[in-house]
């Protein structure tokens, strides 16, 4: 890609911007969730809902960073790839057509 980094910069690369119609089990599943999270709230009431949707924030927050730290260790181990690719020389044996 040309100018990744100049996009990435600006904004125009987005990793997340993902659809999941593709997956219809995925698509499924979201669909279970959501109809779910609707009839609860619907339907509860009190402690008991408010409980509920204590839930949904928290798990919100958990699934976001845990995200966020999979989208880091997955950007270090391509940046890591990348440097042993093309910077590092090192490899378990000794390059016999190589001058010392």
């Amino acid at each position: 890609m040309a100018k990744f980094i100049e996009e990435f910069y600006y904004g125009n690369l987005d990793p997340q911007a993902r659809s999941t119609k593709q997956n219809k089990t995925v698509q499924k599943q979201m669909e279970v969730l959501m109809l779910n999270e609707d009839f609860l709230t619907e339907n509860l009431s009190g402690e008991s809902k408010k409980k509920f949707l204590d839930f949904c924030n928290a798990w919100g927050v958990v699934n976001g960073e845990s995200n966020l730290d999979s989208f880091i260790m997955g950007f270090r181990l391509g940046a890591n790839f990348t440097y042993d690719t093309f910077v590092s020389e090192d490899s378990p044996f000794t390059d016999l057509l190589k001058e010392a």
